[in-house]
Parts: structure tokens; C-alpha cells; sequence
């Protein structure tokens, strides 16, 4: 097979792969003394292999522009970074599309490597799907003040044979409507646990989940395919994976209370200046009703899955408001970050997110091709006749470390605007039936137990 180099922009070097139609793979390759501006950046010869000059002295903040790269034609991508450090302090490289603060193509984890010519080569996942030419950014993150890092190269190779498969992969997936019909029927003939205690008169019951495990698996979008995802931080169910089913989640532990609460749930990894943060003090998951009719609402069918958010969303939308980040305890807020998209949390307050899934259900499938199109959210308080079956109102609050830095917080997925839940149904079914029953029709608040 042929292999085609090209000259680009000047410094620019792109090689074409083998051209044929089960391997094109296009490979830019960017020397970091290229760039087209810079902040902080001064080059020097180096020491590493095939000699030229690397750029150094980089610093926390500092950052290299470089224009018309291209991206290739999927989204899908890889990259590499060439580096060397003798700095203990660590920090990340952030490859950014577009702009200082643009969707971000890929985190580098930056650590000492024993000098400042002592060159490693460091590997991202691509967090945002970006296609074609665009001007693309490297930006320095440390927690120390002095210099960082060196660099000398980075690659991007764009894959046009999708080995990471465009959303969506899965289709319409139908429900037993028999089976459904029968556990609907014997769902409304079981009756409710008496009510004592004089409960909080608000249709709700809950389940406390830990952080699990991370990996760059998700079953609902890209099922099957492990590693073909960013990372997820999962959530309650121990063995989630690619390839995870409801047999397998039903089959494998929980770290939920209550345990029959075998759920899967995950969200895009966290990260706080390029280090992954998670949760603290577990994930509150809670199930209620936001239809007037709360009497109405049933359960969800074994095996059930639906998605919340959106992956590719790096920007402000009026359904964001505000970015659903808030500051929770003493102290609060004390003000909000330089670009105004993050609260700045007191010492005594902790980062917090309230992510809230549809309610309503078309009655008809277990999932659709893109994870909510069997799913919406009720109108005046009913659902619509589109999706006529108010299931429980799901959603998750989570919360970070007190006082934790939010002036560099972004999430696997790029910013913090793209913000994601995914939810796999494994609830043992008689426990989900009764707290439903009990909890929600009845409109009484109820512990993890499903008592008052």
C-alpha cells in the first residue's frame, strides 16, 4: 500500500495511511516549535530523538496556538503528546479545539520524568467528537507557579473506519407488551404498606449508591465495544461494562442502599485541574413524581435504560440553567469563576449537581436509538399522550469535596456543560414494585428501606 505525506501550513506534517476503505487512518503530525502564537513558550534545542527544538518553560497557564488542523472526517480520534518534566509539582496538557476555553479534545497527565530532556510519550482518548480543519490549542495546567513541562510533538490520527462508532448503536428495543400488561395489572392489585410515622407528605423514596468503578465502557450508547466511550465514573451495580445486560447487572453485586437495588448509574468522570475527583459520601439516587397524579405512576420494566444530557454539548443552553452546578452547604457561593460558568464554593460547602431524567414513558420500549426518544417529561403535570405512563421521577445529587478549586473543573466528555446520566434498570422487581406502590402513590416520603 502506498503511504501519502503532505505538506500543511507550513510546519505541518499530515501522513496518509494505507488508502483503503477498512484502515484509512489520516495522522497529523504537529511539532510544538510550529506554533502559530504563544503564551510563555520559549524553544531551545533538544535532546530527544530526530533532535530540532522543543518548546519549554511552560508554565500553568501558558498555552501554544496552532491553525488548520485537521481533524478528520468521523470525530473520532486519537492523541499523543511528546513531553519531558522535571518538575514534581504534576499538572495536565489540555488539547482544545477553537479557543483557550473550546471543546476539549484530550487531557495529557504531566509528571516528572526525571529531566527536562528526558522525553516520554503520553496518549489521550478524544473527549469531544470534533470533525475537519479547526485552530487547535495546547494550555498548561499545574498547581505549582514555576515550570511544568517541555514539549516537542503532538499527533492526532483521525480514524475514518470507526473503530469508536457514531451515536447511536442501538435501535427501538420492545417491551413484552403481554409480560408488561400482567406485571401493570398486578402491580395496581398489590396493596400498599399502611402509613405510620406521619411521613413528610411528598411522593419519594431513595436509594444511596457509591462510586463503583471507572472505565471507558457504556453499555447503552456503545454497547459491546470496551474502551470505545469516554470514562465513565460508575455508580451503584460492581460489574458494569461494555457488556453488561440485565442478567449480568442481576447476577453481579451492588454497593446501593437498599441492596436490592442492582441499578446501573454513571456520569462523565469529573476532573479538577486534569485530576479525576469524584463524589463524596455516595450518590444520593432518588425516585418520585413530578405528575399531579402521583397514584398513577409505576414501575419500571426489568432491563429498562434511558440517557439524560447530552455528550456533545460544550456550550450554554437555556435548559442548562445555570449549569445545574451549585455550591451546598455553609457558606455557599462565594462568587463565580473568570468565565462565569462555575460557582465558587466556601471551604465548608461542596460542589453539588442535581441531574433529573424524564418521567413519562411510551409504554411501548425498553430504550430507543438514541436513549430517550421512549421517554419524556410530563406537560401541566400529566404525561402526554404520546408517552401516557408517569414512571418514577429519577434523579441523582451529587456532590464533591468541600472547597475543592472549580476554576479548572471540566468533565470527561468536554465542559461542564455536556453533563450526562445514563440509567440501567436491575432493581430486584417486588422491591422496586413496593416503594413505588407505598412511597409514591401514596405520596409519602420513605427511607432507603421503603418504610416511613
Amino acid at each position: 500500500m502506498a503511504v501519502l505525506t503532505l505538506a500543511v501550513a507550513g510546519a505541518l506534517a499530515v501522513t496518509v495511511g494505507p488508502l483503503n476503505a477498512a484502515s484509512a487512518a489520516e495522522t497529523v503530525t504537529v511539532q510544538a516549535e510550529s506554533y502559530s502564537a504563544q503564551s510563555g513558550a520559549q524553544t531551545e534545542n533538544t535532546g530527544d530523538t530526530g533532535g530540532g527544538r522543543n518548546v519549554g518553560w511552560l508554565a500553568n497557564g501558558d498555552w501554544l496556538r496552532y491553525d488548520d488542523v485537521n481533524l478528520g472526517l468521523t470525530g473520532s480520534h486519537k492523541a499523543s503528546l511528546r513531553l519531558a518534566s522535571a518538575s514534581t509539582a504534576g499538572g495536565t496538557v489540555e488539547l482544545r479545539a477553537d479557543s483557550l476555553t473550546g471543546p476539549l479534545l484530550g487531557t495529557f497527565a504531566v509528571s516528572s520524568t526525571g529531566s527536562w530532556q528526558t522525553w516520554t510519550t503520553r496518549t489521550a482518548s478524544s473527549m469531544t467528537m470534533a470533525t475537519g480543519a479547526h485552530t487547535v490549542y495546547l494550555v498548561v495546567r499545574s498547581p505549582a507557579a514555576g515550570d511544568v513541562v517541555n514539549l516537542n510533538w503532538f499527533t492526532i490520527t483521525a480514524d475514518e473506519s470507526h473503530t469508536m462508532p457514531p451515536m447511536p448503536t442501538a435501535g427501538w428495543v420492545p417491551v413484552d407488551a403481554a409480560q408488561q400488561a400482567a406485571d401493570t395489572a398486578a402491580f395496581f392489585a398489590l396493596t400498599p404498606r399502611p402509613i405510620t410515622n406521619n411521613p413528610v407528605r411528598v411522593p419519594e423514596f431513595h436509594a444511596l449508591c457509591q462510586v463503583s468503578h471507572h472505565l471507558d465502557d457504556d453499555p447503552i450508547v456503545v454497547p459491546n465495544q470496551p474502551g470505545a466511550s469516554h470514562n465513565h465514573t460508575f455508580i451503584g451495580a460492581t460489574t458494569t461494562n461494555a457488556a453488561s445486560t440485565l442478567a449480568s447487572l442481576k447476577a453481579g453485586g451492588t454497593n446501593c442502599n437498599p441492596v436490592e437495588d442492582k441499578s446501573a448509574y454513571w456520569v462523565p468522570t469529573l476532573y479538577s485541574n486534569g485530576k479525576a475527583v469524584d463524589p463524596v459520601g455516595g450518590v444520593i439516587v432518588y425516585y418520585g413524581s413530578s405528575v399531579q397524579d402521583p397514584s398513577k405512576v409505576q414501575p419500571y420494566p426489568e432491563g429498562f435504560r434511558m440517557i439524560v444530557g447530552n455528550a456533545k454539548q460544550q456550550t450554554d443552553t437555556p435548559d442548562k440553567q445555570g449549569n445545574r452546578f451549585w455550591c451546598a452547604g455553609i457558606g455557599g457561593a462565594t462568587g463565580r469563576t473568570a468565565d462565569g460558568v462555575m460557582p465558587i464554593c466556601a471551604p465548608t460547602a461542596q460542589l453539588t449537581y442535581h441531574l433529573v431524567f424524564p418521567q413519562c414513558w411510551d409504554g411501548k420500549h425498553l430504550d430507543s436509538p438514541d436513549h430517550k426518544a421512549h421517554v419524556a417529561d410530563p406537560v401541566s403535570g400529566a404525561c402526554p399522550t404520546t408517552h401516557p405512563v408517569p414512571l418514577p421521577h429519577l434523579s441523582f445529587v451529587m456532590s464533591w469535596p468541600h472547597g475543592m478549586d472549580t476554576t479548572n473543573v471540566t468533565l470527561a466528555s468536554g465542559s461542564t456543560f455536556s453533563m450526562h446520566g445514563d440509567f440501567f434498570n436491575a432493581w430486584e422487581p417486588a422491591a422496586l414494585a413496593q416503594r413505588v406502590r407505598t412511597c409514591i402513590n401514596q405520596s409519602a416520603k420513605c427511607n432507603a428501606a421503603g418504610g416511613f
